[in-house]
């Protein structure tokens, strides 16, 4: 049987993982293209299917679903009219990726128009201009895959037991992160931008609330392995110095998020229970360290098949 925590080696596969990474942003901005804005870029993000990722319905033309098909490993278009048009995930350059997905969009009746920069990245290259081969590693991809439905599954269960404004659990193209965040319900400061390839508007925008967010990163931007992190905007005063679950997390200075290894999940005896004092935690800390209305916005934890009690509201269990 197949441990629902997979073994991932950054190193083994990070050409990869880059790769998978470009290709996303190619797709993402296409649907960004296309999709009214919804609140803190919610409308452009991607979400874990039992086969790979999916960007939901993007209304062009008769309306387009792209999966990105992580075990067939393909790159898979369903239109709204039931046409499909499909092609292969496999050692190629993001220029020639660019082109294979224009052609999947129109042959399905859409318009392949989108800005053709990366953001987020360093010194991004144009899609159209990257002729660097890359590699395409089917196993670290499936193992990936598996680690994501694993992650869905946990920030999912978490994002129950919050009556506030709460994300979706979603994959952002942009940074390649995983995430789940919660909302004060309170402004938060202008945010001062500065994130490369980003415009200042769109952080701004994405952070005009007090947040406290969590997610998962499969390695690169300066953690060099794949990690859980949690942060708070803005940071109340000590909350790098909160006590967090569990023992394997720490505050990471650089970042100014607190760190948790995935390892540590993929090792713990129980690692959903793992992940979720980290997220519980973290959470906690911003929320009382930042006097959030926690008698407000807190439940307890969904079960499946029983309805939230009314009494919830003033009696919270989240064990």
């Amino acid at each position: 049987m197949s441990t629902p925590w997979p073994e991932l080696d950054y190193f083994g596969w990070r050409d990869t993982c880059s790769a998978l990474h470009l290709y996303l942003q190619v797709a993402g901005k296409y649907r960004l293209a296309h999709t009214p804005w919804v609140n803190h870029s919610w409308h452009a993000t991607f979400y874990v299917t039992p086969r790979g990722l999916t960007s939901s319905l993007i209304p062009d033309g008769p309306g387009i679903e792209i999966l990105f098909d992580l075990h067939e490993h393909q790159v898979v278009g369903t239109a709204g009219d039931g046409h499909t048009a499909s092609f292969p995930l496999r050692p190629m350059t993001v220029a020639e990726f660019h082109t294979d997905f224009c052609g999947l969009v129109s042959d399905l009746g859409g318009s392949p128009k989108f800005d053709g920069q990366p953001n987020e990245l360093p010194n991004p290259v144009p899609f159209t201009k990257d002729h660097r081969d890359r590699p395409y590693d089917r196993d670290a991809v499936r193992r990936y895959h598996r680690a994501l439905v694993s992650i869905d599954r946990v920030f999912k269960t978490f994002r129950t037991s919050f009556l506030g404004k709460c994300s979706p659990v979603h994959l952002f193209w942009g940074s390649f992160d995983m995430a789940v965040t919660r909302f004060s319900g309170r402004r938060a400061p202008l945010h001062g931008g500065g994130i490369p390839a980003l415009p200042d508007d769109v952080a701004q925008e994405a952070y005009d609330r007090e947040v406290s967010s969590a997610g998962f990163w499969p390695g690169g931007g300066g953690i060099e392995y794949p990690a859980f992190y949690a942060y708070a905007y803005p940071a109340p005063d000590g909350f790098r110095f909160a006590p967090v679950q569990p023992d394997a997390a720490f505050w990471h200075e650089g970042m100014s998020e607190f760190i948790l290894p995935y390892d540590a999940v993929q090792a713990a005896e129980d690692g959903d229970a793992a992940l979720l004092a980290f997220l519980q935690s973290t959470y906690e800390a911003a929320a009382d360290l930042g006097q959030w209305d926690r008698d407000l916005l807190e439940c307890r934890r969904g079960r499946p098949s029983i309805v939230r009690p009314t009494d919830a509201l003033t009696n919270p269990d989240t064990r």
